[in-house]
């Protein structure tokens, strides 16, 4: 199996993680993530207003255009190179080497070209159904699909789909994958894995109490109409 690992070079602090990745994961490249906030390196992709409901009640910052932008990267990738599957991980991922080889097997011994297969740093999913299990490691479908695109074992077919539903967004990358009614791609997660981040995430926004305080009901109220639509 190939991997990508999403690193922009200018973010030298993140390069000594890169290097152990390069180390660690299975066939690793280093994929130049997009910066979004130059408008030629996103020109493929229209941000446009709510495109899809539940309507995502943020703007869309730089990062996250070039965030989703960049996963569009590795798939285009991914489809050309004709591989059957493909590990996408982020620049800041930490790994225990023998428990992601134990969870890089059991993918491959289920995976096709068209499935998506999360590596979540977060253990949060309920499953819908159980695909495989192999000691404390479960693969599942979960029933609502969690947030973040840290590491990810994705298929060619998958890959394809999800490039042609991104060339429009109204939101980020790890949301609109929550929308398999409006991708059509399920979405599975193999967890417990024993990855890591390496910086810790969370919203960087910045205001006044009242207004951080707005944007956290407006997000309870989003994930509650996202659940509202379980896979199964």
């Amino acid at each position: 199996m190939r991997s990508m690992i999403i690193h922009m070079a200018s973010s030298t602090a993140r390069a000594e993680n890169v290097a152990r990745l390069l180390d660690v994961l299975p066939e690793a490249e280093v994929v130049e993530a997009v910066n979004g906030r130059d408008p030629a390196q996103v020109a493929d992709i229209e941000v446009a207003g709510a495109l899809h409901r539940p309507r995502y009640p943020f703007a869309l910052r730089p990062g996250e255009i070039g965030c989703l932008a960049s996963h569009r990267r590795c798939w285009a990738r991914l489809v050309e190179s004709g591989a059957p599957f493909a590990l996408i991980a982020e620049d800041d991922l930490l790994v225990d080497p023998p428990r992601l080889d134990r969870a890089l097997d059991m993918i491959a011994s289920h995976a096709d070209p068209a499935m998506y297969v999360r590596l979540p740093v977060k253990a949060r999913e309920t499953p819908g159904k159980v695909l495989a299990e192999d000691g404390d490691m479960r693969l599942i479908l979960p029933r609502v699909i969690g947030l973040q695109t840290v590491a990810q074992v994705v298929g060619r077919d998958a890959a394809a789909r999800l490039l042609t539903v991104t060339k429009r967004i109204d939101r980020p990358v790890d949301t609109l994958l929550q929308m398999h009614w409006v991708t059509g791609q399920p979405i599975h997660s193999l967890l417990p894995n024993g990855n890591r981040e390496a910086v810790a995430g969370g919203s960087t926004v910045q205001g006044t109490t009242t207004g951080k305080l707005r944007r956290e009901v407006q997000r309870a109220l989003y994930r509650a109409r996202v659940a509202m639509r379980p896979q199964r």
